[in-house]
């Protein structure tokens, strides 16, 4: 399973869809597209959007924190 977390260092939905992985025991690269212009271009060419948290789950992308959505997305990897 691949995870990217595209977040800024002013962001707390980005801090708590990190901890949220983290609670979960998932793996992810972190991109802080405040710090990383090359990863804020990747993150608005996946989503097309210039706000975070932008979370890719294997090439799923999940604009904002979406407990339920990033639940669905990880159950479905890890069943398979």
């Amino acid at each position: 399973m691949s995870v990217t977390v595209y977040t800024s260092s002013s962001c707390p939905w980005c801090l708590r869809a990190k901890r949220y992985l983290d609670s979960k025991k998932i793996e992810y690269r972190e991109v802080n597209v405040s710090r990383d212009r090359m990863g804020a271009f990747e993150m608005v060419l996946k989503s097309g959007q210039r706000s975070v948290p932008v979370i890719d789950i294997d090439g799923n992308i999940i604009v904002g924190f979406d407990r339920k959505a990033i639940d669905s997305l990880l159950s479905g990897n890890q069943s398979s």
